[in-house]
């Protein structure tokens, strides 16, 4: 064996695949024993490789679990083979339960992978239930042609899996973060990118109406979730998702993260508009201000992002009515009547009714998602209100 070359092999899966030295040298010892196994090893052993980094030798263990009753079950064959008394039969026989073989139960006593307690105390009596024998095995080097198509199968499927762990690792703690990423496909209505150690998929539902995708494009994405699949880890990821919103101001408004401005509710119809309540926490600070930025830098930043949605930022007030008249700006209202069943009647003059409704009834309902009330709308001189429905009822 060329042991630079190999060690340097090692060195270049380690770095390209993202995962640990030691990792990869398990896995290779992994492929190694399932060849040793597969051209001189027995069904059902288990054979473990350990490979010098020093040297390149490899030497095969033969490895035995020390067992009981609590660990395994026999057959009557085996019972009869091994000359167990009554009570230490009773003890191994399969139960009824283990007959359907239900999770968590005694695995079935193999001659191959199992040794008896009372058999290995006969050697040690410091040996316990739970530890392992290790046999040194006949030093071998030639492996024929299957053996190494499995070592060379058993390596790709072990990296395979050590890249879903890392993936796994790696992004299930960050579910609810900013993550950047490079479209690196688009297939059919799903959008992949690459998001350093992975790939996350955007799929149709959290993409925003209207935004144009292209290849090579970078963007921020807020991390939805992490699924586990037939197919290994998939990384969702939004940009429709409100919480996206809260996520870009606190990149840009430090007050945020400082806790003297909280974001105390969303309302969003991606790629149209966005309605976000704040709510100071610290004597003198101006919440929408902070929001806004000098000049409106912050939160041009933000609507630079989303393509130019727009926001509007409003203070949040315990009292509904309050709340209310807040979250229907840049409307002026007169007055708001709180109603039984969480519902309210907003009256506005005739001149700020088409303002305080907007467009299809946008601001209205935005307003009513935001603020959790069902707000209804009528003009100072009109006897009946304009009862706008949301498009999630």
């Amino acid at each position: 064996m060329d042991f630079k070359a190999f060690t340097s092999a090692i060195s270049q899966i380690t770095e390209e695949k993202g995962l640990n030295h030691d990792r990869v040298l398990e896995i290779i010892e992994q492929a190694l024993a399932s060849a040793y196994k597969k051209e001189y090893g027995e069904k059902g052993q288990v054979v473990k490789a350990v490979l010098d980094e020093e040297t390149g030798k490899t030497d095969f263990y033969r490895i035995l679990l020390v067992v009981d009753h609590t660990l395994v079950y026999m057959d009557e064959e085996q019972i009869v083979e091994f000359g167990l008394t009554k009570a230490e039969a009773k003890k191994f026989l399969k139960t009824e339960e283990e007959e359907g073989d239900m999770e968590g139960k005694r695995a079935k006593f193999n001659l191959e992978k199992h040794l008896l307690i009372k058999e290995a105390k006969k050697e040690n009596k410091e040996i316990k239930v739970g530890d392992e024998i290790k046999t040194l095995l006949e030093q071998k080097e030639d492996f024929g042609r299957i053996a190494a198509q499995t070592a060379k199968q058993v390596i790709l499927q072990k990296i395979r899996e050590a890249e879903k762990e890392n993936v796994m690792k790696e992004f299930k703690d960050r579910e609810g973060e900013i993550v950047s990423g490079i479209i690196q496909r688009i297939d059919g209505r799903n959008i992949y990118f690459d998001i350093g150690k992975g790939i996350g998929v955007l799929p149709k539902e959290e993409q925003v109406r209207g935004e144009f995708y292209k290849e090579g494009q970078r963007l921020k994405l807020f991390l939805l979730k992490v699924e586990v699949t037939t197919k290994g880890p998939n990384v969702v990821v939004s940009r429709a998702y409100p919480k996206f919103i809260s996520k870009l101001f606190e990149l840009e408004v430090p007050e945020i993260n400082g806790g003297q401005i909280e974001i105390k509710a969303i309302a969003r119809e991606a790629g149209y508009r966005t309605k976000i309540a704040v709510e100071s926490k610290a004597e003198g600070v101006d919440p929408i201000g902070a929001m806004v930025g000098q000049r409106g830098v912050r939160v041009s930043a933000v609507m630079s992002e989303l393509g130019g949605e727009k926001i509007d930022i409003i203070e949040y007030a315990e009292d509904p009515a309050n709340f209310i008249i807040n979250a229907l700006s840049p409307a002026k209202i007169s007055s708001v009547e709180i109603h039984e069943k969480n519902t309210a009647l907003a009256v506005v003059p005739e001149e700020q009714l088409s303002l305080a409704i907007g467009k299809d009834g946008q601001n209205v309902r935005l307003a009513a998602k935001l603020t959790g009330w069902r707000i209804d709308v009528r003009g100072e001189n009109q006897e009946e209100a304009v009862s706008i429905k949301d498009e999630d009822e």
